[in-house]
């Protein structure tokens, strides 16, 4: 007789898509997208708020209210996208592309060293640099959630048979979700780091699409405020 298993809890598991149609000849392959659904969502919702407070503030406000609100919104956007929607990572069989809220980082398979999940998911390059996947977050409870089910998978009952259903004798669901996409990206670096199409030097890059708006509503702000 099985165990029952319980009922699932909302994955935060990165969405994975790919870019669509097949790559031509002497063409890298497609990315493929790992990108949080749940921060996208807070992403919008965040915005929509936002929208609404700014509109508010500058049909009812007096003064240089509509001003102040004007900067605030010019602030906070571009940080609430940083943050929910702006993360992702992007991956083939070159090179590894990592949008964090402030940066892009493309590093070529060569120059990866490792590719770990402690409390966090990071990359680690081969001159000792370190860069967070913020678009891979780690769950701690779901890492319990899967141990619990290696350990009854492991267990048999006095007549043979295993304890657990079937879905959960499966390898892939004993691993919790953001473990197993940063193993999958690190058997791709491992596997890839002789291509000759995976070589070069890391790459970084800042957000200026999104420092530069923070930094003009924060400029606005402080103006305001100094001149009451």
């Amino acid at each position: 007789m099985t165990t029952p298993e319980p009922t699932p809890e909302p994955s935060h598991e990165p969405s994975r898509e790919s870019t669509p149609g097949q790559p031509a000849a002497g063409q890298p392959a497609a990315d493929r997208v790992f990108r949080s659904p749940l921060g996208i969502a807070s992403g919008v919702f965040l915005l929509l708020l936002a929208g609404l407070f700014g509109i508010d503030a500058a049909i009812r406000g007096d003064g240089n209210t509509p001003w102040v609100a004007l900067a605030g919104v010019l602030l906070a956007a571009p940080l609430i996208v940083a943050f929910t929607i702006r993360p992702a990572v992007y991956a083939n069989e070159d090179r590894l592309r990592i949008r964090n809220p402030f940066r892009s980082i493309t590093l070529p398979w060569a120059s990866v060293a490792d590719v770990r999940a402690g409390y966090s998911s990071e990359v680690f390059t081969q001159d000792g640099a370190k860069y967070q996947l913020w678009a891979i977050p780690v769950s701690l409870r779901q890492r319990k959630r899967a141990a619990r089910r290696a350990a009854r998978a492991s267990q048999d009952d006095p007549h043979g048979r295993t304890s657990v259903s079937a879905d959960v004798n499966d390898a892939s669901s004993r691993i919790a979700a953001g473990d197993k996409t940063v193993s999958e990206l690190r058997e791709l670096a491992e596997t890839r780091a002789k291509s000759p199409g995976a070589q070069g030097e890391p790459q970084v890059r800042w957000a200026y699409e999104i420092v530069g708006p923070a930094a003009a509503g924060l400029l606005l702000l402080v103006i305001l405020v100094a001149i009451g």
